[in-house]
């Protein structure tokens, strides 16, 4: 096969905390998806121009996921809130490098479930396991400078700042600087 890189599949994973389950989305997690995608607060801080519409919750949990994950390049999860069984938020990969076996984690929390800590802690569950049960060496997370929430999950989540990417994303105001985060396989030693 000269000339031609054989695409890996992103790694099936589900992963359990005290409070949280992360699990691959299914078709039934679509309304709880579009939920959380239509929240103002959340579509702030989305990479969408402000003309956008809404996220198709279906297609979201469905074929997106599907593509991404055959792609090799990330996959779309569901965060459950354990005493109830709620999908509480959404958890996706992307921009997967094999050769450099590093990923970037993205998330967004329905509103009655923020400020409870449940983001970081699904967060910082499926980034050790990428590292530990999947090889990975790096995971990186992306924070617009003013989006503080989501600068407390990365903290907590034991992910170190490590600079400003200038004028490297965009979100619903337009383009902004982007902080870069990280989380590698040291960190668990």
């Amino acid at each position: 096969m000269i000339g031609q890189v054989a695409v890996r599949r992103f790694p099936a994973l589900t992963v359990s905390t005290p409070r949280t389950e992360v699990r691959q989305l299914t078709a039934a997690d679509a309304a709880a998806a579009g939920e959380i995608f239509a929240d103002k607060l959340t579509r702030r801080w989305l990479p969408l121009p402000d003309d956008s519409g809404p996220i198709d919750g279906l297609a979201w949990c469905t074929d997106l996921a599907r593509q991404r994950r055959d792609s090799g390049e990330g996959d779309h999860y569901a965060v459950l809130r354990r005493e109830d069984d709620q999908v509480v938020g959404s958890l996706w990969t992307r921009r997967t490098d094999w050769g450099a076996r590093l990923t970037e984690i993205s998330y967004a929390m329905a509103a009655p479930a923020r400020g409870f800590g449940l983001a970081a802690e699904a967060v910082d569950a499926v980034a050790i396991a990428l590292i530990l049960e999947h090889g990975f060496q790096r995971v990186e997370l992306r924070v617009a400078p003013g989006n503080l929430a989501s600068r407390r999950v990365a903290e907590k989540a034991g992910f170190s700042y490590e600079g400003l990417l200038r004028n490297a994303g965009f979100v619903s105001g337009g383009r902004v600087d982007l902080e870069l985060w990280s989380f590698v396989a040291a960190d668990l030693r």
